[in-house]
């Protein structure tokens, strides 16, 4: 019973997946996760008491696994140049996977404090990474150039998100370069 259970949750997030990424937020509706999943819509209140309550459980599923790939890209790298080059590179080579295409709707959005509070602590452990490689760069404020690095990231992703005029390749291209520049002062 406990395994059919969260084979259904597991549905059931998949489904929530792919809506987010479809149509963002608002896609996301108790119907459209009964419809997807072919259980009766009093089923999926059983797994989740609210949108909000999915939106949390896949913070907390996919967001260490975007971070896990970012920060494997970034252990391959050598020195601390090539590691916030990896940063960028691997977070805008995850814009066109559907998990992190959900991540990306999930953070654009309106969301609960519990939600955000999921989603400040992975962009925390994100930041992390990268304060580090700034420190060893020698950067006077490196907390403070962590996040504008991240901002250039999350322009990008919207950009790419967007199916914006530029090519993806373009734009990775100018916010590799935008950050490696920037990071150096």
């Amino acid at each position: 019973m406990a395994e059919h259970r969260s084979m259904q949750r597991a549905a059931l997030l998949d489904a929530a997946r792919s809506l987010l990424s479809e149509g963002g937020t608002e896609a996301l509706t108790f119907p459209a996760l009964a419809e997807r999943t072919g259980l009766a819509r009093s089923s999926v209140y059983e797994y989740f008491r609210s949108r909000a309550a999915v939106v949390e459980e896949l913070c907390a599923v996919d967001f260490p696994v975007w971070a896990a790939e970012v920060e494997a890209a970034m252990a391959l790298a050598d020195g601390a140049e090539a590691k916030l080059e990896a940063y960028v590179r691997k977070q805008l080579e995850l814009v066109g996977d559907r998990r992190h295409r959900a991540v990306v709707a999930i953070s654009a959005s309106e969301l609960d404090a519990g939600a955000r509070e999921k989603i400040r602590a992975a962009h925390g452990g994100l930041i992390a990474m990268i304060v580090e490689a700034l420190g060893d760069l020698g950067h006077d404020q490196p907390r403070l150039a962590a996040m504008l690095l991240q901002g250039v990231v999350d322009a990008a992703v919207r950009r790419i998100e967007l199916g914006a005029a530029e090519h993806p390749d373009t734009i990775t291209e100018a916010a590799v370069s935008m950050a490696l520049r920037g990071v150096r002062g």
